[in-house]
């Protein structure tokens, strides 16, 4: 009976939410449109959009019934820059860090409690720009269910790719700290948590039959996590190979937590796609990134949200507070010397660390240490659809993509603030918000 009523109580609030958005396929007048993001935005264009996806772009602004188009949708956006719907590569939408938030709330908290909440969390990650995230972290029990309703059209938010639960060595950044240990043996309902070779090797395996579209793992330790265990390496060499192997076998990219250098550079020799922060990459790692074409999603944001906490919140735990004063000061030479050296560079955020929707100011800490705007506009669209292994479908407005489309007032390739301030979200030719 509890789950009929949070069912229904969910489906209630989801129809609310997307009743107001009915109109599916038109055409779109854009003022400056970057239809390819590395290239230079073009000028008065007409998109054309039929079953979700761009079927014809056009020069100037052609009238409908030139195109031999009937009671179509137009949307005018003459005074807008259009571009492709952002991606953000590192999110966990099913929490939001609160510092004052009771931190023993998991303990009073169903699964459904956490699906409600993430409500809000989604929307405003879609009215930000972004409609295409991977979500590196949450409770299988909760995402999966959170990702089939968007697709289902049930919620609003954006296109989940999910890894649910992280592989993580026991003890690791992945496993729970600070209760007691029957506490945490009851309550850890983690399903990649492993030992050796073999077992994470099953850790993989079970992850994927629950749901997960990509393997997140903890290659290192964490600054979050409630242990003075440092930011070292935490999977071993052998773990680290198994866990890509058995991913890779099966279809599935892996992206790697990782802080510290030597976890960092053990993480891509074990070939992982992506290295999720590496606040400690040195020379090494940059010519590791080279030779494996591996990608760095730095999340700059997160560090940049939890070096400001540890200054007002006197209940961060010690364990916590020392390791983000120890990495605060590093994260900015980190992502210098990678942008210096043409690193592969994906657009993330670790929003849940900072507040969802607030993603676009990573894009301006991007610029403030070296990135130029186009830059930061390609690693969150192009670069970013190619790592997820969605290039095909995303990242660009080119003929034959989705239809995921945002429009802001000024010019980003001048000043990227104008990220933080989207007017219109399309997503698979569905309009989310309108406020032209």
């Amino acid at each position: 009976m509890k789950i009929i009523k949070a069912g229904l109580l969910l489906t209630s609030i989801s129809l609310v939410n997307f009743a107001a958005f009915a109109q599916v396929d038109g055409v779109i007048y854009a003022g400056k449109v970057l239809v390819k993001p590395e290239a230079g935005a073009l000028s008065k264009q007409t998109l054309v959009l039929e079953e979700g996806k761009v079927s014809a772009i056009h020069e100037g602004y052609v009238l409908p019934e030139k195109l031999g188009l009937k009671d179509v949708k137009l949307y005018d956006l003459k005074d807008y820059y259009v571009m492709p719907g952002m991606i953000d590569m590192h999110v966990h939408l099913t929490f939001e860090r609160d510092k004052h938030a009771n931190p023993h709330g998991w303990l009073t908290q169903d699964n459904a409690d956490y699906a409600l909440n993430s409500l809000p969390y989604l929307q405003k990650t879609l009215d930000a720009g972004f409609t295409t995230v991977r979500d590196l972290g949450a409770n299988y029990h909760v995402i999966f269910p959170l990702k089939r309703a968007v697709e289902k059209q049930l919620i609003v938010g954006p296109r989940i790719f999910a890894s649910g639960n992280a592989v993580s060595a026991t003890g690791g950044h992945g496993d729970m700290h600070g209760y007691r240990h029957d506490l945490t043996d009851a309550m850890n309902t983690s399903i990649g948590i492993c030992d050796g070779a073999d077992d994470c090797q099953r850790a993989v395996r079970e992850v994927i039959k629950y749901g997960a579209d990509v393997i997140k793992i903890t290659a290192t330790g964490g600054v979050l996590s409630n242990t003075a265990a440092g930011l070292n390496q935490q999977l071993t060499d052998d773990e680290l190979n198994a866990i890509v192997n058995t991913a890779h076998n099966l279809g599935r990219k892996v992206a790697a937590h990782a802080h510290g250098t030597r976890g960092v550079n053990a993480a891509i020799r074990a070939g992982v796609d992506s290295i999720e922060h590496g606040s400690y990459l040195d020379d090494e790692s940059i010519a590791l990134f080279k030779k494996h074409d591996t990608y760095l999603v730095p999340t700059l944001l997160a560090g940049y949200t939890v070096s400001k906490e540890v200054l007002s919140n006197p209940n961060m735990p010690k364990a916590i507070a020392n390791k983000v004063r120890e990495v605060a000061p590093v994260v900015e030479r980190a992502f210098r010397n990678a942008l210096k050296n043409n690193v592969n560079i994906a657009f993330g955020t670790d929003s849940g660390v900072s507040r969802h929707g607030d993603n676009a100011k990573e894009a301006q800490l991007m610029v403030e240490y070296g990135m130029t705007p186009k830059q930061v506009l390609v690693s969150a669209t192009r670069s970013a659809a190619k790592l997820l292994g969605q290039e095909d479908t995303l990242g660009s407005l080119e003929v034959g993509k989705y239809a995921d489309i945002i429009a802001i007032k000024a010019n980003p390739e001048e000043d990227i603030s104008a990220l933080s301030e989207v007017s219109f979200v399309m997503k698979n030719g569905v309009v989310y918000k309108n406020q032209l």
